[in-house]
């Protein structure tokens, strides 16, 4: 996975059982993500949003780099490329936005450092988990870019106000340790735990009751935003109610055994 030999391609899904994986995979330019990469990420998303089999998506990268950013080169061509629609394909800040509202929760495998819009992405993940000399840093105020507004509310609900104008306005990087204790890390690891500690958190999420984690995760992510759809709560909170995952959980927690959800 993590070899810097590999062909540049844009993003590769792959699927094992009820674990869907996207792998940026531009190593030699750090996974640089560039127009048809947008394109393919969303076509990805699409398709695990389609396949109720999934339960669980993980993102990562190709080499020593989760990701240097967004192509400098479209961005000197089309100022507003972050924003701003391409005839053949979506914008950096649309595809960001479906990684956040992907049903399934999502997981962000840090590889290496994380670098300018990558950051975003990674912070659309429910979870981060980055190696122990991991680093990032957002270069928008030293490139003259105003972020677009959907990058700059995740910053600030996730990170905080302090946070977000610390890596915003002074384009400081910052270095692991530091990451994590902004909470933008979930957890920090040796590289050589890194995979295990994917796996292990992949693992527990897959077996979850998909009814009520894709539910809750939603309503959370809408609080975030400060637009929680009180009635879609409530109306998710229903179905979940009337579920046989429901009877299923229950009956496990009695028989003291694990529970086996079908989502239904």
């Amino acid at each position: 996975m993590d070899g810097i030999h590999a062909e540049a391609t844009t993003p590769l899904l792959t699927i094992e059982g009820a674990r869907a994986t996207i792998r940026l995979n531009r190593p030699r330019v750090h996974n640089r993500i560039e127009p048809a990469d947008l394109a393919m990420l969303a076509q990805h998303f699409a398709a695990i949003e389609a396949d109720p089999e999934i339960r669980v998506m993980v993102l990562t990268g190709t080499g020593k780099s989760f990701s240097s950013g967004y192509h400098l080169g479209d961005l000197a061509d089309r100022p507003g490329a972050g924003e701003s629609p391409r005839e053949e394909g979506p914008t950096f800040e649309t595809v960001a936005n479906l990684l956040e509202n992907l049903r399934v929760p999502t997981i962000c495998r840090l590889n290496g450092g994380v670098y300018g819009g990558s950051t975003d992405l990674a912070l659309c993940c429910d979870f981060r988990i980055g190696i122990e000399t991991g680093e990032m840093f957002m270069p928008a105020a030293r490139l003259g870019v105003h972020y677009y507004p959907s990058g700059l509310y995740r910053y600030s609900s996730r990170l905080g106000l302090n946070a977000a104008k610390k890596l915003f306005l002074t384009a400081e990087k910052i270095m692991a340790p530091e990451m994590l204790a902004i909470g933008y890390l979930t957890e920090m690891v040796p590289v050589d735990q890194l995979d295990a500690r994917v796996n292990a958190l992949a693992d527990r999420l897959a077996v979850m009751a998909p009814l009520a984690i894709q539910g809750v995760k939603r309503s959370l992510n809408e609080i975030s935003r400060q637009e929680l759809d009180v009635q879609a709560n409530l109306d998710r909170a229903k179905v979940c109610g009337a579920s046989e995952d429901l009877q299923e959980g229950l009956a496990a927690f009695r028989e003291k055994r694990t529970p086996v959800f079908k989502g239904r």
